[in-house]
């Protein structure tokens, strides 16, 4: 793997830290890994969950948010590559985008959904966009309705895999399917739909191997399948540059492997979690009383759902841990102790 470029700025470590909400990668986070030579993501989830308005105006808290925590990165790496990662799924996603670049992000990572309006959104802007996909098919069905609609394509692609953290691009049934050998010949797929855009366009689309990259041996192998670089999330929680509540990560370096599951969130999506008091009331059944909505997701519905994603989120940001929906990747039981980014990049690469 060699360095890229992301818009005029080059990338000298083929490492995405991946975006982590609510509250997980903020402008510290990002702003660190900026700094040592990779692309530092911040994800605009509920990024606002501080803000002292946010009960009574979650809207307008989120976009003060990302202004700020770019804010904050930036005066951690002025000239690094900073970026947003926002989901799809979100209710304000258009206005997400546009505080984003707004901001001076650098490039717009968009999953949970396919990201169909993020090029018009993007551009009056430099600013580089990069759709995550998990299987050939969608990346075909994203690249396809670019070119066709916008006569653009992805700067850069992220192939989430099965071993990712949080909510996962896959059924239930596809999680059993896609074993790592089976994996590899999807990610062998997407990776010559990618190369004949290339083609067409005359230009390089990086791409970005993420999900269950946890040591430099999961770096080679992404370099062996033909990817350009590889998106690292559930490492870059136990650092102490890391956004998080102490209490949060110390939950990833208590977890063993069996305490990590997949589980189904409010919207009706698998995820990946780690086991503890809260998760186990809400699969046995129960059905935990909410905050106000937050207004988060686009499709959601308060009187159904069985836990509200907002609240047990930012539980898990600020460390209270017992009543906390504790997203992580496969691999998170394997972190035994605290790290700085810089060691984390160094043991990767």
């Amino acid at each position: 793997m060699e360095s890229f470029k992301i818009g005029k700025k080059i990338v000298p470590i083929p490492l995405i830290q991946g975006g982590m909400g609510v509250g997980i990668s903020l402008g510290g986070l990002a702003g660190t890994v900026a700094a040592e030579g990779g692309v530092g993501v911040i994800s605009t989830a509920q990024i606002g969950y501080q803000e002292p308005d946010f009960d009574r105006h979650p809207a307008q808290a989120n976009l003060r948010a990302i202004q700020k925590e770019m804010g904050k990165a930036r005066k951690i790496s002025p000239n690094g590559v900073v970026g947003f990662n926002i989901m799809v799924a979100l209710r304000d996603y258009a206005r997400h985008v546009k505080m984003a670049l707004q901001a001076g992000a650098d490039i717009i990572i968009s999953g949970a959904g396919l990201p169909t309006e993020l090029p018009g959104l993007a551009k009056d802007s430099s600013a580089a966009i990069a759709p995550i996909v998990s299987t050939d098919k969608s990346a075909r069905i994203i690249l396809k309705y670019w070119d066709k609609k916008y006569k653009r394509t992805a700067d850069l692609v992220i192939v989430e895999g099965p071993l990712a953290g949080g909510h996962l691009g896959f059924k239930k049934s596809e999680l059993e399917k896609y074993t790592p050998d089976v994996y590899e010949e999807e990610v062998r797929k997407i990776i010559a739909t990618v190369r004949a855009y290339e083609q067409n366009y005359q230009r390089k689309i990086p791409v970005i191997l993420a999900g269950g990259v946890y040591s430099s041996g999961d770096v080679l192998r992404a370099g062996g399948l033909g990817a350009d670089g590889v998106q690292v999330a559930t490492r870059f929680v136990t650092t102490y540059e890391c956004d998080a509540d102490i209490r949060y990560k110390e939950a990833y370096i208590r977890a063993k492997k069996e305490d990590i599951a997949i589980v189904e969130s409010p919207v009706g999506m698998p995820g990946r979690a780690i086991l503890n008091p809260f998760m186990k009331r809400v699969m046995l059944g129960e059905k935990v009383p909410h905050t106000p909505c937050h207004g988060c997701l686009a499709h959601c519905n308060p009187e159904e759902i069985p836990y509200c994603i907002t609240d047990g989120l930012i539980n898990a940001a600020r460390g209270n841990i017992e009543d906390a929906l504790l997203f992580c990747g496969a691999y998170a039981y394997k972190a035994n102790r605290m790290e700085t980014v810089k060691e984390v990049i160094h043991s990767l690469f």
